[in-house]
């Protein structure tokens, strides 16, 4: 049963989902009609949101535990949030604690090996068969060509039926079933973590169709002087291949990429709609939030890397709507906020406790619009030092036939500092990385947004950058540990 201090609470969580790519943020190219209209009624749209790691799973374990990546080592995509080991998991603590847990999409979020009943009541899989892009043919050319690592597919020929029929389509379906079936006595959480807008760049219509190529933004350029830059970028450069396009290949990517952001629009529209419908609007708590952004062509690059930070990786989508008679002002808020600001922001709706010491900070009085000012700075990290060969992810994807191969070949040698370990400090104007093996990087990001200057060397810069490395510096002092809550008997 749902109670004021129990609200319901719907996580929707697309992956890789720019920052940009909204109509409310001003885009003019972005098809987002539902979270549009979410934010004009009943939201706040975060547009300074940023993850702590550009990746995945790194993001994940943040986000649900409240920690940064390096309080516990979460900088890979295969350490998972271990609860045997202390490390909390906001989904496991809803659960313990009386929340019906519907878990319909994909994990980079706990052990595989251990299975799920912890963590909630159902993991959701589609009772009927699915397609993936696997389905779809020869869409990649032969080795060695322009488009064999671009993760472009284009449009998706769906048939005669409505949509076509991949797993985030099922998890959706089978989070309206659930919706209009629901448990009367426990507060729901349902979590969808969805696979759209991640590449690769495919989509049906009507949303191949629906988004006008004209006004789709530039890409940030092709950087002309690598020199400055962190080394993964120009390996990935060059090993995508990708150097040859023209700029309206590019454009036709990006156009797909909004396609898909369009979908998924559409399918956090039904959502909301099946809890309107069974009368549970009022009363939920909904979160939309990306793990992480894309490159989608910016730098002449796809897709994403573990160790830069750039904003088109950084910055993500984050919107709030809380349960009905909890203050919100809806709008687009300006304020500097991160993801671990999620599980502080369901505490302090439900009263619930992670059990442990974390870094998130309510974003409750940012909705209320009591404030604007929420983080002076935000913080993303990753990468490996040499030697960490447990962290080289040589698990997965290993072959040259892999889409990430030009990705992991870089991260797996330690031949040169491609994927060093590295960690952001961003204000509102300037932009701090610290890199381990290479040369640091300074953006102001008023007069270069694309971050295409490193100006770490400019003298006119010399106190901004004394201020952020030691801004990062406290940071790291703040969170580099956590004690434990249990004390033990010292006889």
């Amino acid at each position: 049963m749902c109670t004021p201090d129990r609200p319901h609470i719907l996580i929707f969580n697309p992956d890789q989902w720019r920052g940009d790519v909204l109509g409310h943020m001003g885009d003019p190219a972005a098809v987002t009609p539902n979270l549009d209209a979410f934010v004009r009624d009943d939201a706040v749209s975060f547009r300074n949101a940023f993850c702590q790691n550009p990746v995945c799973t790194p993001s994940r374990c943040s986000f649900m535990s409240g920690w940064y990546p390096h309080v516990r080592g979460h900088r890979t995509m295969f350490h998972m949030l271990h609860p045997e080991r202390g490390e909390p998991n906001l989904l496991k603590t809803l659960k313990d604690n009386g929340y019906f847990v519907w878990w319909g999409g994909k994990n980079d979020l706990v052990p595989g090996q251990h299975g799920y009943e912890a963590y909630c009541h159902v993991k959701y899989r589609p009772p009927y068969p699915v397609a993936s892009d696997r389905a779809l043919g020869d869409w990649r050319g032969e080795p060695g060509g322009d488009k064999y690592y671009s993760f472009y597919i284009g449009r998706i020929d769906k048939g005669d039926a409505e949509h076509f029929n991949d797993l985030d389509w099922g998890w959706v379906e089978g989070a309206v079933d659930l919706i209009r079936n629901a448990p009367k006595e426990q507060p729901l959480c349902i979590y969808l973590p969805l696979q759209y807008p991640h590449p690769p760049y495919g989509v049906e219509d009507p949303w191949y169709s629906m988004i006008d190529r004209a006004k789709v933004p530039p890409r940030v350029p092709t950087i002309r002087d690598w020199s400055s830059k962190p080394s993964i970028l120009k390996g990935l450069y060059d090993r995508q291949c990708m150097g040859n396009w023209t700029e309206d290949r590019w454009q036709e990517l990006r156009a797909t990429y909004y396609g898909q952001c369009a979908r998924v629009d559409e399918q956090f529209g039904r959502v909301c709609r099946a809890l309107r419908e069974a009368g549970l609007y009022d009363d939920t708590a909904i979160f939309l939030f990306s793990d992480h952004g894309d490159f989608t062509g910016d730098y002449g690059i796809v897709e994403k890397t573990q160790n830069t930070f750039e904003d088109c990786l950084s910055r993500v989508p984050f919107l709030v709507k809380p349960p009905k008679g909890v203050p919100c002002q809806p709008r687009v808020s300006d304020a500097l906020v991160e993801l671990i600001d999620f599980p502080a922001t369901v505490e302090a709706l439900t009263g619930l406790s992670l059990g442990v010491s974390h870094f998130g900070r309510s974003l409750l009085p940012l909705l209320a619009g009591r404030t604007e000012e929420h983080r002076d700075a935000v913080f993303c990290e990753g990468g490996r030092l040499f030697g960490e060969e447990h962290c080289m992810e040589k698990e997965s994807l290993g072959v040259p036939e892999s889409l990430y191969w030009p990705r992991m070949q870089l991260q797996r040698t330690d031949e040169a500092p491609y994927h060093t370990k590295a960690a952001m400090c961003r204000t509102k104007q300037f932009k701090y990385v610290r890199r381990l093996y290479e040369q640091d990087e300074l953006y102001d990001l008023h007069s270069d947004p694309g971050e295409q200057c490193n100006r770490i060397n400019d003298p006119s810069l010399r106190e901004v950058l004394m201020a952020m490395k030691d801004r990062m510096l406290r940071w790291y002092q703040e969170t580099a540990d956590v004690v434990p809550y249990e004390p033990d008997r010292r006889s």
